[in-house]
């Protein structure tokens, strides 16, 4: 979390190509896409967020640590479980999720701090599908890709 800047910069300029590209990507279907970008997502924030995938990415409110990597997949954290040293309470070995988000949002420079607002619960049924591909029909004020399949 130490370089959350500088990811969400880059997260940002990927919005931006993919709003770039929106109108090409509606001709081929967001529905034959969702696949294929998921892939190329798993790989890109896979390495670099440890991102689990779940479709609903709200990254940019964690301070680019991802909440599904808590093993109480709490999207409004911390559960209060962290231990004195910031660990989980659930897996020692790791440090808590949550706690890596704070200081991912301190490294934002942002006020208010955007990890204050409250997500929804994950919705189960977008797990598997692009994240990005779901951004861009919101950014339209469409369907959500891949839940409904209507986009």
């Amino acid at each position: 979390m130490r370089h959350a800047r500088r990811l969400r910069a880059l997260y940002a300029g990927v919005e931006a190509v993919l709003l770039r590209l929106d109108p090409l990507l509606r001709k081929i279907d967001y529905r034959r896409l969702d696949k294929p970008v998921l892939l190329l997502e798993k790989a890109t924030k896979g390495l670099l967020v440890d991102s689990q995938s779940c479709g609903q990415c709200i990254l940019a409110y964690t301070g680019m640590s991802c909440p599904m990597n808590c093993p109480k997949k709490m999207r409004n954290g911390p559960c209060g479980g962290v231990r004195a040293d910031g660990t989980c309470e659930v897996d020692k070995s790791m440090k808590c999720v949550w706690v890596q988000a704070w200081e991912g949002n301190k490294g934002l420079g942002e006020q208010p701090p955007p990890i204050q607002v409250i997500q929804p619960p994950v919705d189960h049924r977008l797990i598997g599908h692009s994240a990005w591909l779901r951004e861009l029909a919101l950014k339209r004020r469409e369907p959500e890709a891949g839940a409904s399949g209507a986009v």
